[in-house]
Order: structure tokens, then C-alpha cells, then sequence
């Protein structure tokens, strides 16, 4: 019986194993990603090790510790000299003095000349480590190329946003208040909200989609959404000139925008070369499900309706700056393009512009959108004291403008005001706006959230306005 069972498995165990070898199936497998030169990474370790190892925190405090002695040894010297001067006999007490001094002044002698040799070598140490990491910066650059996920550029991202978010918490407690009392400003009838008395922030700071070399767009939702568009989001970004821009992209929330899902996508108003009905500059606005926007080098603004995709003109006043003659600037830098800027608050949208006429100084008009299907005109405008080329950013909230100036990289102060409904012109508001980016090219005020809405360096940024309750 043993036997036969044996006999039995053996022949299960020849009978699979044929079966095995004849129908097994073979699949080859190609990569066509180069190889990830685990050699070079290695060595990039190695290096940075051996860096860290060679430039140390004790080496530095070498030098701090032979300065701490010069400065402690120093007065010791002035000490014993006016000893020496008081002492009138000339002999033996003046020899004793002499001698404790040419002691003092050989050990100082000695500092100092191991302070040079030490200050000698951590220099040849500063110049070898600072060309190390140069070379470690480009080959760790070309390792990045492997990095096909961007797994890497989103964990720089990350740990750059962290940073900011962190400098945002402390400055919390610091942050600066108006240079007035909040019962001085001035508004437009009356506010829903109140009066503006501050902003905090940043509340949201991402790139989204955005590649780096497009510095200009704009970004913002629509205060007059149709229904079901409540939560999207709109963007338009440039082209590498930072002059024009052909299409602008729709997401249905924040999280959409910043992962760069569209729905229901891009709406192509013009095609790739400019033409007359392209956009021009970064400043337009979305409101009541059309786009509001400086028609391609022309002093006409235009209108895009998103829904028949339909593009109506008005005529500016003559004398019009555009084409970058009448720019946002500063000391340093003037925007490109930014002639003219569309602004959006409670009551519709507004026109800020310059003319010949007015010396350059800004000029504030209602556009007309009482008629969606006739073309935009302008309403009433008024005339300020403000000279354009002299303010960064200008903004409408609950009808009154604003204009800001830049301070310097990390801060803009939004320092003007103008009431159109009284006249009334401020120029010591006081309200600062920490930046994210050293240039705002983009700003505008949401009044559905309540947000100021800015685009700089191709981020998308935005702040909360603080209203203070009328009583």
C-alpha cells in the first residue's frame, strides 16, 4: 500500500511539473526611465557629511573665544600702564611694572597672532565649503530631474508655505493697526458690513497649476454667480510675455483650484495671436457671469460673456493711457500693462484708469452693466489728486477706493482713500498688507467673502477684510 501510494505521488509530481514547464508564461519588462545614479546620491551624502563635519559650530567659536580674551585682556593693559604712570620713584617698582606689562603685551601679542591664523584658516574653510556647496546645489539640481512625481518640488512647496504660515502666527500679536481711529473713516452710504478698518492674513497662498515664468494673472470668484456657481473659482494667467491672455479657467471650489482640477474647464475667448478682443494686463474682474477686461492695445474695455461667448466694447475717454504708459509703479519697478484696473464690490464694477487730460492722476468710473444684453458703458466718474504711477494697487470695497504704495519686499500699506459719494480723499489710512511675494500685480476685492483676492509671482494669495459694526 506505502508503495503504491509513493508510486502515485511521483508520478502527480512528474505530471505537474511537465505541465509547468510547458504553459509558463514569460513577460518582459522594459523601463524607459533612465536608471536613478544611486552612486551620485550616495556621493552627494558623503559630501554633504563631510561638510557638515569639516564647518562646525566649535570653529566659529574659536574666534569668539580669542576676541572674548583681546577684549578681556585689553583694559587689563590700560590698567597696568596707569599704574606705571603714577609711580614716582623710578626704580624698583617701575622695573616690577615694566616687567608685568612686557608679560601682558607678549600673551596679547600671542592672541592676536593665533586670532590671525585662526581668522586665516576658517576664511580658506568659508571659501572650500561655500564652493562645495555649489557644486553639492547643481548636482542635487540634476538629480531632480528623476523626481517625475514632483514629489520633491511639492515637499519644497510645503516646508516654503510652512515658513510663511509660521512668520504669519508670529507676527500675529504684531501685526499693524490703522494710523487713525476706525470712527474717521469714511464710506459710502451705508456698508453691510461696516466700516473697513483692517485686514489679517494670509489666509491662502498656493500656485496651484501655475508654471513659475508666469508672474502675472488674476484670480477671484463671481459676486453675481449664476445658480449652481456659488463656490467656483476663476484664473487667468498670462503668457511668458506677461502682456496678453487668450482663455480663462473655471473650478468648482478652493481645494479644485489649488490641485488644478477644472470643471467645467477653460472658455477660449480669442485664439493664440492677439487680436483686438484679447485680453491685455493682468487687472480684470468676473461679475455676473462675464469677464471685464483691457481690450488688446486699444483705450476700449472689454466684456466676455462666459455663457454665448458673445465680446461687447466701450470706448474710453480720449486720452486714455494704455499700452503700459500708465502703469502701477514704484521707485524700483513699474507693472507691465496695468493701465487699466477693473475692480468689483458690492454695488458692481469700476473702472480705475488715468488720462492726459487729469496729468496722470487716477480717474474712477461706474461701468454701466444695468443691461446685460447691450453693451457696458460708463456711469459717473470722478476725478482724484492721486498720481497713478505713484500707487502699487488700487481696490474698491463697500464704494469707496483704496490704493496702496509699496514699503519695501515683505510690505505694501494701503495708505489712500477716496469717497465718492462725499469727496472726501484720505492719504494717512494706515492699513499694511504682509506680502508673500515682493510685487502685487493683481488685487482685487471679493465681496461675497469678503477676501482681498491678490496674484504675485504666480501665486494666488488672499487676506480677510476686517469691518468694524456701525452703531
Amino acid at each position: 500500500m506505502k508503495l503504491c501510494a509513493i508510486f502515485f505521488l511521483c508520478s502527480l509530481f512528474n505530471t505537474t511539473q511537465q505541465l509547468n514547464l510547458k504553459d509558463r508564461c514569460v513577460c518582459e519588462l522594459s523601463n524607459k526611465e533612465k536608471a536613478f545614479p544611486h552612486e551620485t546620491l550616495n556621493s552627494v551624502n558623503d559630501k554633504a557629511l563631510k561638510c557638515s563635519q569639516t564647518a562646525t559650530p566649535q570653529k566659529a567659536q574659536e574666534l569668539e573665544i580669542l576676541l572674548l580674551g583681546l577684549k578681556l585682556r585689553l583694559p587689563q593693559l590700560l590698567n597696568d600702564v596707569s599704574i606705571l604712570e603714577k609711580e614716582n620713584d623710578g626704580e624698583l617698582y617701575g622695573v616690577v611694572s615694566f616687567q608685568v606689562i612686557e608679560n601682558e603685551l607678549i600673551e596679547i601679542t600671542n592672541m592676536v597672532d593665533r586670532l590671525n591664523r585662526t581668522n586665516q584658516g576658517h576664511q580658506h574653510l568659508t571659501t572650500d565649503s561655500g564652493r562645495q556647496v555649489v557644486h553639492l546645489r547643481a548636482e542635487l539640481q540634476e538629480l531632480e530631474q528623476y523626481d517625475t512625481l514632483k514629489v520633491e518640488m511639492r515637499r519644497k512647496d510645503n516646508q516654503r508655505l510652512k515658513r510663511a504660515l509660521d512668520e504669519c502666527r508670529d507676527d500675529n500679536d504684531h501685526n499693524p493697526q490703522p494710523t487713525h481711529h476706525p470712527d474717521s473713516m469714511q464710506t459710502s452710504g451705508v456698508c453691510p458690513h461696516g466700516k473697513f478698518v483692517n485686514i489679517t492674513g494670509p489666509r491662502f497662498y498656493s500656485t496651484g497649476e501655475s508654471p513659475a515664468n508666469h508672474k502675472y494673472g488674476g484670480w477671484g470668484r463671481d459676486p453675481e454667480p449664476e445658480m449652481g456657481k456659488e463656490n467656483w473659482y476663476w484664473r487667468l494667467i498670462l503668457n511668458g510675455n506677461n502682456i496678453y491672455a487668450n482663455q480663462i479657467s473655471f473650478y468648482s471650489s478652493l481645494s479644485s483650484l489649488t490641485v488644478g482640477v477644472k470643471t467645467p474647464g477653460n472658455f477660449i475667448i480669442r485664439p493664440s495671436n492677439p487680436t483686438t478682443n484679447t485680453i491685455q494686463g493682468p487687472n480684470v474682474v468676473l461679475y455676473g457671469g462675464a469677464l471685464f477686461y483691457n481690450c488688446y492695445n486699444s483705450d476700449q474695455l472689454c466684456r466676455f460673456n462666459i455663457e454665448t461667448k458673445t465680446i461687447s466694447t466701450v470706448k474710453l475717454p480720449k486720452g486714455t493711457r494704455y499700452n503700459s504708459r500708465g502703469n502701477f509703479c514704484h521707485l524700483s519697478e513699474c507693472y507691465l500693462y496695468t493701465d487699466m484696473d477693473l475692480a468689483t464690490d458690492e454695488s458692481g464694477v469700476w473702472l480705475i484708469y488715468s488720462t492726459v487730460q487729469h496729468f496722470g492722476n487716477l480717474v474712477l468710473s461706474k461701468v454701466d452693466i444695468s443691461f446685460p444684453e447691450d453693451p457696458p458703458s460708463l456711469n459717473q466718474t470722478w476725478h482724484t489728486s492721486v498720481y497713478k504711477q505713484a500707487v502699487t494697487n488700487t481696490f474698491m470695497a463697500c464704494g469707496v477706493l483704496y490704493a496702496t504704495r509699496y514699503v519695501n519686499k515683505g510690505m505694501d500699506e494701503i495708505f489712500y482713500s477716496f469717497d465718492p459719494s462725499t469727496g472726501v480723499e484720505r492719504f494717512n489710512v494706515g492699513i499694511f498688507i504682509k506680502k508673500m511675494c515682493p510685487n502685487i500685480y493683481f488685487l482685487n476685492y471679493s465681496p461675497v467673502d469678503q477676501m482681498l483676492h491678490v496674484y504675485c509671482d504666480a501665486y494666488m494669495v488672499s487676506y480677510k477684510v476686517l469691518f468694524q459694526e456701525i452703531k
